[in-house]
């Protein structure tokens, strides 16, 4: 069976088992789903979602996060992982949006790569999500799920993400990334997949769980 068949079905079947494709990151406008993505690098969805109102009820606006001071929003975000980092992150950007785009979220993924702790995921999904343009957010249940599924034998997120453009049609890769955290965190689990529950074992690649 080849690759452009395999997307097909795995779009068929995932679109039945979660018929809705949302992102699991809690947000009311562009910006805090930009610093909610960047809190969830090397953290869960959850936690993120814990943590974000306290912060964005205490800085609601981009001008209170550029004035914020570091150790600010490390005590919002602590319990998130790398706190250091990302409230470093966080100010940079806001910053430089302010400077540079006049507080407004760039629509595509070349100019959202220079904000500070952006990189290709985050963009993608800021880009889809945001801005309802086609995009492929290249996460880790992405990257062991389209893996298995025999569409790519790469390590390179980029490089995925790229062959995934390829495969999929434009209108249907937000949601098909979406469902794929879904169904990574449900059923194609990292150490123990759960093959026998999964809605494309008659067609993935990987079915040595059975």
């Amino acid at each position: 069976m080849d690759k452009q068949k395999i997307i097909h079905l795995a779009i068929s079947a995932l679109r039945n088992e979660y018929p809705k494709a949302n992102c699991s990151l809690i947000y009311k406008n562009p910006l805090n789903l930009l610093i909610a993505t960047r809190l969830s690098a090397q953290c869960t969805d959850a936690r993120v979602n814990l943590v974000t109102p306290k912060l964005f009820k205490k800085f609601p606006t981009l001008e209170s996060l550029c004035n914020a001071s570091v150790q600010d929003i490390e005590d919002c975000i602590h319990s998130c992982g790398l706190y250091k980092t990302k409230a470093r992150d966080i100010i940079a950007m806001c910053q430089l949006l302010k400077q540079n785009y006049n507080g407004i979220i760039p629509d595509n993924i070349e100019e959202l790569i220079k904000l500070p702790g952006v990189g290709r995921k985050t963009a993608n999904l800021i880009v889809g999500d945001i801005f309802h343009k086609p995009a492929v957010v290249v996460d880790t249940h992405c990257i062991r799920i389209t893996k298995r599924l025999g569409l790519h034998k790469e390590k390179n997120a980029e490089k995925i993400e790229k062959i995934l453009k390829n495969l999929l049609p434009p209108d249907e890769s937000n949601d098909f990334c979406h469902r794929l955290v879904l169904h990574g965190r449900a059923v194609c689990c990292a150490k123990l997949p759960k093959c026998k529950n999964c809605v494309m074992r008659n067609f993935c690649k990987s079915l040595i769980f059975l």
